[in-house]
């Protein structure tokens, strides 16, 4: 193998790591070792480590200063897979969540929406756009489709400062039960870059929710944009035995 092309293949491996290690609140100090330490911890040399480290500042995740050393730049927030939970719910213990009203009324939805929300054609719903932040910090763009029952009282709610999930419970008198998700990169394209205050092109974590109640019935499709340079999603997950689900 070419040695350029092993040590950049290593140098991402130890970026992997670090990464990781930073998230998981290692350097509680806001400060990394150097790369002397850090070359003997990891079994490399310098050179590797300088790459490594030149890869998470070009994510913005570190600062690197002469006579300074190397700093963790900003912290990555953790949102949860594991749970039906709205992001105050999640992220209460960093800060406060606090949700700024784009856009809401009652329109005719696109096919695709109705047919996901088990809606008859025609039929409204309530569109909701919200700008949210942590502790002042833009932190994602929520594009949200509610079946009209459920979302019209939300027009007389304090949706500043509470989650739709706990509201939506409310309102329905029953609980929340599952939500499908899909997860995916995309580009902030301008309109995005310039709510969330990114650059254009930036990395957006793209979550689409379609969540039920706990008797099944759907009533919450949401397309949200998360930064990704702020938030990591993290989860747990179980390989079922193959007595659970035998082979026919």
């Amino acid at each position: 193998m070419d040695e350029r092309r092993s040590r950049a293949d290593r140098a991402r491996q130890i970026a992997d790591l670090l990464r990781g290690e930073i998230m998981h609140g290692r350097f509680r100090t806001g400060r990394l070792p150097l790369e002397s330490a850090l070359a003997r911890e990891y079994g490399t040399s310098r050179n590797t480590v300088r790459q490594a480290l030149d890869l998470l500042r070009e994510e913005g995740l570190i600062d690197r200063c002469p006579r300074v050393g190397t700093t963790v730049a900003a912290e990555k927030y953790p949102h949860g897979l594991h749970r039906l939970l709205g992001l105050a719910e999640t992220l209460h213990e960093h800060g406060e969540v606090t949700n700024k009203v784009r856009t809401m009324g009652l329109i005719e939805p696109p096919p695709a929406v109705g047919h996901r929300l088990g809606l008859p054609p025609g039929e409204p719903v309530v569109y909701l756009e919200r700008l949210r932040s942590l502790n002042g910090l833009p932190l994602s763009l929520d594009l949200t489709y509610l079946v009209r029952d459920v979302g019209e009282p939300l027009f007389d709610a304090d949706l500043e400062r509470n989650d739709v999930f706990v509201l939506l419970e409310e309102i329905a008198g029953r609980p929340l039960g599952t939500a499908e998700l899909t997860l995916e990169a995309v580009n902030a394209d301008a309109h995005t870059a310039a709510v969330l205050d990114v650059p254009r092109g930036a990395a957006l974590l793209m979550v689409e929710r379609l969540t039920h109640l706990s008797d099944g019935r759907p009533v919450d499709l949401e397309f949200i944009r998360f930064r990704g340079d702020r938030l990591t999603m993290r989860g747990h997950l179980r390989r079922d035995s193959e007595e659970e689900h035998p082979c026919p």
